[in-house]
């Protein structure tokens, strides 16, 4: 299994590494069906859905290909997809007290896979002198303020803003890493988001390849 899923990026969807990292995720979760995906494919676009495994990844096509839209694995073209996008799902437990049937549904379970390791591009020290960590551990329970403390302050943000029941949660994302985390749970919805975010676990963990822009 891949230690650190970058080093998954750029596989084709039938790669040895990948295959062994789905087939290692479907053991580790007691699911040997789960190694099966879901396929979604557009024509700038194919999704392999693992929702008993947690996660979902986004092949990019190359060479010109253009994929049909509702395609099934069989008639895809393979050596023409390219890994460009990894979402790593968490289903964070309601806490005490709130409303159980207004959390946001998913068809994903937990990835089984924890903790997980995240590494982070080195950067200049900051104004304390402080270096900064060479990877981030991530557990199921990891919140919006522990990802901050090790990554520091995202370079772009946003959600959380309107009312609780309609908003979405609250994401960053550190570009520059190519890691984007959306944060579930009522801390990371409604107008106050911003302020309880810090205490909000993570729901999404995008990883791609990274922006130096």
């Amino acid at each position: 299994m891949a230690s650190d899923l970058k080093q998954l990026l750029g596989q084709k969807p039938s790669s040895p590494a990948l295959a062994e990292h789905i087939s290692a995720l479907a053991t580790k979760a007691s699911k040997p069906d789960g190694a099966t995906p879901e396929v979604k494919s557009y024509s700038d676009a194919v999704y392999f859905n693992y929702y008993p495994l947690g996660l979902s990844l986004l092949f990019k096509p190359v060479n010109g290909y253009k994929p049909k839209t509702g395609l099934k694995r069989s008639d895809l073209q393979e050596d023409d997809l390219v890994l460009d996008g990894i979402d790593i799902y968490n289903v964070p437990k309601p806490k005490a007290g709130t409303n159980a049937s207004r959390a946001t549904k998913s068809p994903y379970t937990t990835y089984p896979n924890s903790p997980i390791i995240l590494s982070l591009v080195p950067l200049p020290p900051d104004k304390e002198g402080k270096k900064r960590a060479e990877s981030i551990s991530v557990t199921p329970e990891t919140t919006g303020k522990e990802f901050v403390l090790a990554m520091g302050e995202p370079d772009r943000k946003g959600g959380g803003a309107g009312p609780s029941s309609g908003s979405i949660g609250i994401w960053c994302e550190w570009s520059k890493d190519g890691v984007m985390v959306e944060f579930g749970g009522e801390e990371s919805r409604g107008p106050q988001a911003w302020e309880r975010g810090k205490d909000a676990v993570w729901k999404v963990i995008s990883i791609f390849p990274p922006k130096n822009d």
